[in-house]
């Protein structure tokens, strides 16, 4: 097995993953980032980007990650698509597996971000990719002029719902609770839509088709009244999972996240985690970025005093 070393290995190409990209490199750190798919993460699924500082009018997620891409690299990140299947520390040194390869580093960052949680019931896994979806603008092109169903209450589900109202004949949004957890501006935008309906305290409780969606059975949680709906299709948006699965003697919170503190370390010496995976109250672009640049500047003052370059 070749071994190659750098000074900062990251895995991950998400906002937090390429932030922290650009600071390692800009600072002359040797870094590597690594990720089993294209740069992106859940950026690459965003229609308009409009709530990025600075950025504006609002752009695609793709053009703005493509932006980050290129700017890491500049500054001389290497990014490779690799799909990372060990990692353990020994000593001060991080051991990375992926294919046949090992890569070496003193320090890294976890940026795996999260992936989508599924609601579990019969159906969904069945019809997943004939009409169950949880990527709208992948797929709500494909349902134009029909009418279809989103569950969740967040930003996810009520900026999606409000997307697929642009292509698609009427959206019905399902939400458990009674009210969104979205921010307030997105919230009324989706109660203000004439083409999206709203189900509140309510469940999507099965999915129903053969070769495709057909309808959902929608529960109401309050009277237990359940209803069919005719749909094309269901997006699913209800939360996320953080992939943890890479390191997992570390310190989590009660859903799974990594445990860090103000400097994105984590219990392990040497070993940051930032974005999506990590535990923190908000997750969005920007306090990703920000994760990752404070992520790469506490990796770089740690090499330094492992090499004996403290600051003075």
């Amino acid at each position: 097995m070749s071994q190659t070393e750098y000074d900062f290995i990251i895995v991950g190409t998400g906002a937090a993953g390429l932030s922290a990209a650009q600071y390692a490199s800009r600072a002359n750190m040797r870094t590597l980032v690594l990720d089993q798919g294209l740069p992106g993460g859940q950026i690459s699924n965003i229609y308009t980007l409009e709530n990025y500082p600075g950025v504006f009018p609002a752009v695609n997620g793709m053009d703005f990650i493509d932006n980050m891409t290129k700017q890491a690299k500049a500054f001389g990140a290497v990014i490779e698509q690799r799909n990372v299947s060990f990692i353990e520390k020994k000593d001060d040194v991080f051991y990375v597996s992926a294919g046949d390869e090992q890569f070496l580093a003193s320090a890294l960052c976890l940026a795996t971000g999260a992936e989508h949680r599924k609601l579990g019931v019969p159906g969904e896994k069945e019809l997943e990719g004939r009409g169950v979806s949880y990527c709208a603008t992948c797929d709500g092109p494909f349902f134009r002029n029909k009418d279809v169903v989103v569950v969740g209450g967040g930003d996810s589900a009520c900026s999606e719902a409000i997307y697929l109202a642009e292509l698609c004949s009427h959206v019905t949004v399902v939400h458990r609770k009674s009210q969104f957890r979205a921010q307030k501006a997105v919230a009324q935008s989706v109660l203000s839509n004439p083409k999206i309906t709203v189900c509140f305290n309510s469940n999507v409780t099965k999915i129903m088709g053969e070769k495709k969606v057909t309808s959902v059975e929608i529960t109401n949680s309050i009277s237990g009244e359940k209803t069919e709906k005719e749909t094309s299709a269901v997006f699913i948006f209800v939360g996320m999972l953080p992939r943890t699965s890479l390191y997992s003697s570390l310190q989590f919170d009660e859903a799974g996240y990594i445990v860090t503190n103000e400097n994105m370390e984590t219990s392990v010496k040497g070993l940051y985690a930032a974005g999506d995976v990590r535990s923190k109250s908000f997750r969005q672009i920007i306090t990703a970025c920000a994760d990752g640049a404070i992520a790469s500047h506490s990796a770089e003052e740690y090499i330094r005093s492992l090499r004996g370059e403290e600051y003075k």
